[in-house]
């Protein structure tokens, strides 16, 4: 498994901005933005990857893992 898949990847659309917006919540700020959503997630998926890389060239502890805490449906009761 690779460690990116530890980290939740988010693409939703915005209204604002009228586009999808990509993001990795406990990993990074920002994200990605673009028309086309699976694009998007193609590129968030690279920037997370780049994220962990730059952490541990740095030397800093990677953050918490945010996957596999049941977001999914926690996030269905939201409302």
């Amino acid at each position: 498994m690779r460690e990116s898949a530890r980290y939740a990847k988010i693409v939703e659309w915005s209204e604002e901005d009228h586009c999808y917006v990509g993001s990795a919540p406990g990993l990074l700020l920002g994200g990605c933005h673009g028309d086309d959503e699976k694009l998007v997630f193609e590129e968030l998926c690279q920037i997370v990857e780049e994220a962990i890389d730059l952490y541990r060239k740095d030397g800093r502890p990677l953050p918490p893992p945010t996957s596999g805490q049941d977001l999914a449906n926690k996030m269905q009761h939201i409302g």
